[in-house]
């Protein structure tokens, strides 16, 4: 697959992550009377099956900003910290697709191999 490609596919992607988390989001405010990180944080507590999937991205979450900092440092991506609030302001399904996107432009633009 092309380099293009790849971006339109991380493209795509990060704005599927962006709309689908959003969507959600807004219904938990709607339903909350306006957003509460502790009501937010208490719901994803509410049986062991929630519980599983919050602990499943928070590993996700860290291993993604540790891996993607690495990698920013490698490929001398500037302001890879807006990643940070991006990920926990938006969501991880929108910021890790978005950082691939910028990955791969980065490595295009330095002409450099994608690590294996």
């Amino acid at each position: 697959m092309s380099s293009s490609s790849r971006q339109i596919v991380f493209a795509l992607l990060a704005v599927t992550g962006l709309i689908v988390t959003w969507y959600f989001n807004l219904q938990f405010m709607s339903a909350s009377g306006g957003f509460s990180l502790t009501e937010f944080i208490a719901a994803t507590h509410v049986n062991a099956a929630a519980s599983s999937i919050s602990y499943d991205l928070l590993v996700v979450v860290v291993v993604f900003l540790f891996w993607s900092w690495t990698e920013a440092r490698r490929l001398q991506m500037r302001h890879w910290w807006v990643l940070i609030p991006l990920t926990f302001g938006i969501a991880i399904a929108f910021a890790f697709p978005l950082f691939m996107l910028l990955r791969e432009r980065a490595i295009e633009t330095n002409g450099q191999q994608q690590s294996p």
